[in-house]
Protein backbone atom coordinates (compact mmCIF):
# COMPACT_ATOMS: atom_id res chain seq x y z
CA UNK A 1 0.00 0.00 0.00
CA UNK A 2 1.23 3.28 -0.91
CA UNK A 3 0.17 6.68 -0.31
CA UNK A 4 1.26 9.80 -2.69
CA UNK A 5 -0.12 12.78 -3.47
CA UNK A 6 -2.78 11.16 -5.63
CA UNK A 7 -4.59 9.58 -3.15
CA UNK A 8 -3.55 5.83 -1.88
CA UNK A 9 -3.07 2.93 -4.30
CA UNK A 10 -3.22 -0.79 -2.80
CA UNK A 11 -3.82 -4.50 -4.05
CA UNK A 12 -7.49 -6.14 -4.17
CA UNK A 13 -8.21 -9.24 -4.97
CA UNK A 14 -11.69 -9.94 -6.17
CA UNK A 15 -14.13 -12.90 -5.31
CA UNK A 16 -16.71 -12.29 -7.62
CA UNK A 17 -20.77 -13.92 -7.12
CA UNK A 18 -20.36 -14.04 -3.36
CA UNK A 19 -23.44 -14.22 -1.00
CA UNK A 20 -22.91 -10.57 0.05
CA UNK A 21 -20.28 -7.35 -0.22
CA UNK A 22 -17.49 -7.50 2.36
CA UNK A 23 -13.79 -6.90 3.16
CA UNK A 24 -12.83 -10.42 4.66
CA UNK A 25 -9.42 -10.13 5.33
CA UNK A 26 -5.96 -10.26 3.04
CA UNK A 27 -4.92 -12.09 0.00
CA UNK A 28 -1.14 -11.62 0.13
CA UNK A 29 -0.79 -7.98 0.51
CA UNK A 30 -3.85 -7.37 -0.91
CA UNK A 31 -6.81 -6.85 0.73
CA UNK A 32 -9.40 -9.68 -0.34
CA UNK A 33 -13.50 -8.46 -1.38
CA UNK A 34 -16.07 -10.62 -1.80
CA UNK A 35 -18.71 -8.96 -4.29
CA UNK A 36 -22.19 -10.41 -5.48
CA UNK A 37 -21.68 -9.30 -8.68
CA UNK A 38 -20.23 -11.19 -11.54
CA UNK A 39 -17.21 -10.69 -13.14
CA UNK A 40 -19.20 -10.12 -17.01
CA UNK A 41 -19.27 -6.66 -18.47
CA UNK A 42 -17.43 -4.99 -15.71
CA UNK A 43 -20.13 -5.10 -13.07
CA UNK A 44 -17.61 -6.43 -10.64
CA UNK A 45 -15.73 -3.73 -11.24
CA UNK A 46 -18.36 -1.08 -11.03
CA UNK A 47 -19.12 -2.91 -7.88
CA UNK A 48 -15.86 -2.74 -6.52
CA UNK A 49 -15.68 0.73 -7.39
CA UNK A 50 -18.84 1.69 -5.38
CA UNK A 51 -18.45 -1.07 -2.32
CA UNK A 52 -15.02 1.06 -2.05
CA UNK A 53 -16.61 4.45 -2.04
CA UNK A 54 -19.09 3.76 -0.17
CA UNK A 55 -16.93 2.37 2.62
CA UNK A 56 -14.29 4.97 2.50
CA UNK A 57 -16.76 7.59 2.18
CA UNK A 58 -15.61 8.91 -0.63
CA UNK A 59 -16.94 9.87 -4.19
CA UNK A 60 -17.11 7.47 -6.63
CA UNK A 61 -15.00 9.14 -9.18
CA UNK A 62 -12.43 8.94 -6.34
CA UNK A 63 -12.27 5.49 -6.74
CA UNK A 64 -9.95 4.46 -9.86
CA UNK A 65 -9.27 0.86 -10.93
CA UNK A 66 -5.50 1.19 -12.57
CA UNK A 67 -5.16 -2.67 -13.43
CA UNK A 68 -6.93 -5.58 -13.45
CA UNK A 69 -9.85 -4.67 -15.08
CA UNK A 70 -9.98 -8.61 -16.39
CA UNK A 71 -8.24 -10.11 -13.74
CA UNK A 72 -9.30 -11.06 -9.75
CA UNK A 73 -5.90 -8.96 -8.74
CA UNK A 74 -6.37 -5.95 -9.46
CA UNK A 75 -4.34 -2.31 -8.31
CA UNK A 76 -6.83 0.61 -6.89
CA UNK A 77 -6.23 4.27 -6.27
CA UNK A 78 -8.28 6.07 -4.08
CA UNK A 79 -8.24 9.84 -3.76
CA UNK A 80 -8.49 11.68 -0.60
CA UNK A 81 -7.48 8.85 1.34
CA UNK A 82 -5.12 7.74 3.73
CA UNK A 83 -3.40 4.10 4.42
CA UNK A 84 -4.50 3.97 8.17
CA UNK A 85 -8.46 4.34 6.47
CA UNK A 86 -7.79 1.45 4.29
CA UNK A 87 -6.55 -0.52 6.90
CA UNK A 88 -9.30 0.07 8.91
CA UNK A 89 -11.44 -1.64 6.66
CA UNK A 90 -9.28 -4.47 7.24
CA UNK A 91 -10.12 -4.51 10.75
CA UNK A 92 -13.93 -4.35 10.32
CA UNK A 93 -13.42 -7.62 8.07
CA UNK A 94 -11.34 -9.82 10.32
CA UNK A 95 -13.53 -12.97 11.50
CA UNK A 96 -16.37 -12.65 8.80
CA UNK A 97 -15.40 -14.90 6.14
Amino acid sequence: MTEGKEGCTFGVHVIPRSRRDAVVGLYGEALKVRLKAPPAEGQANRALRAFLADRLRVSLEAVEILSGHTSRRKVVRVAGVRPDQVHALLDEGQGRE
